[in-house]
């Protein structure tokens, strides 16, 4: 099994909920202690958030730990916009996780141009830098969202496209493994509709629901980072790794957040761009997904680096939300699990990755 021992890492987006959950796992070695991780982002205030707080964690965990965190971790500004920083942050890296995105729903209706820069453009500079300075990068694992899948925004759009440039790229990189991961709402990722909700409660609402139907796929974020670190072990050239998790709906959330307090939920339409229900797998790749361990895994759509033939498809229909909905009970339980409920002294949860 491949792992990352005294690899060197260049992490994109590096200082955003799912890349500081990436980074925080990486350090622990589970997979092997990296040589090196660069944490890439444009954003030099988060940078040094980060950088303080490892600097507390390594004055409370002794001096061997304050060398790990200093000789691992190397920060750099930059912008995946930006092919020739970038392309000096990729040499003599093993391994890429291009977390780095614009990935706010409304702001990328507004912005498409905004999206697109980032979105496409980032990952191709990704591969750009690898083919054109033949650099020895192993594997590159893009980082993908459950609204590329038959997109109807311009996120999803962009995302989509984003896929579809790693999988091509492993024609152009022959001595490179691209692989994309591809997974549903995060739990109190930052934007997500959990600390929106908490924020409203706080204020004595109202709660506000798009519309009373909508359901969305929900996993944590280590969750999101299992299915990440499975691929870069796993995954072969141009597969897309999914995870099998449930769904809810999203006035059973509100419901559950709100709890007994007398705080009103309005109802205020669909947002730009905004689907009622999200598919991770849609109809027409289901005859190209299997199963391998806890993931379902869809297979490159091109012949050049498929080898998908004769395989039994894992599914019979498309991976939607709305056919894997959680009851009220289980959400809860879910809910409860990662302290994300209210209690009655209303103290809000707290999460150190997203303070």
């Amino acid at each position: 099994m491949y792992t990352l021992e005294n690899k060197r890492i260049l992490v994109t987006g590096g200082t955003g909920s799912l890349g500081k959950v990436l980074i925080r796992r990486l350090l622990s070695g589970e997979l092997g202690m990296p040589q090196k991780i660069i944490v890439f982002s444009r954003d030099e205030a988060k940078q040094h958030a980060m950088r303080v707080d490892y600097l507390k964690k390594a004055r409370q965990d002794g001096a061997e730990a304050h060398r790990k965190y200093a000789d691992l971790l190397d920060y750099r500004i930059g912008d995946v916009r930006d092919f020739h920083s970038l392309a000096s942050a990729l040499k003599d890296v093993d391994v890429v996780f291009n977390a780095a995105a614009l990935k706010q729903v409304p702001a990328c209706e507004y912005f498409p141009h905004q999206a697109v820069l980032t979105n496409i453009i980032g990952p191709e500079n990704i591969v750009r830098a690898i083919q054109e300075h033949d650099l020895p990068v192993e594997i590159v694992v893009g980082i993908s969202t459950d609204k590329a899948c038959k997109p109807v925004n311009v996120m999803g759009m962009t995302k989509a496209l984003q896929e579809r440039v790693f999988i091509q790229a492993n024609m152009r990189c022959p001595n490179t493994r691209f692989a994309c991961v591809r997974y549903g709402n995060v739990l109190a990722s930052r934007g997500s509709v959990i600390p929106l909700f908490h924020e409203q409660i706080k204020h004595g609402g109202p709660v506000t629901i798009t519309t009373t139907d909508m359901t969305r796929f929900l996993l944590s974020l280590d969750q999101a980072v299992d299915t990440v670190l499975a691929a870069v072990c796993e995954a072969r050239r141009g597969e897309t790794y999914i995870p099998r998790v449930p769904s809810a709906r999203v006035t059973d959330i509100a419901a559950l957040l709100i709890g007994e307090r007398p705080i009103e939920t309005v109802v205020m339409g669909i947002r730009p761009g905004e689907k009622i229900h999200e598919i991770l797998v849609s109809e027409e790749e289901r005859y190209r997904t299997i199963e391998r361990g806890r993931y379902f895994v869809i297979l490159p759509n091109l012949p050049e680096i498929s080898v998908g033939e004769g395989v039994q498809p894992a599914l019979t229909d498309e991976y939607s939300s709305a056919n894997y909905v959680m009851p009220a009970p289980e959400l809860k339980e879910l809910l409860l699990s990662h302290r994300l409920m209210i209690d009655d002294s209303r103290k809000f949860y707290e999460d150190e990755f997203l303070r």
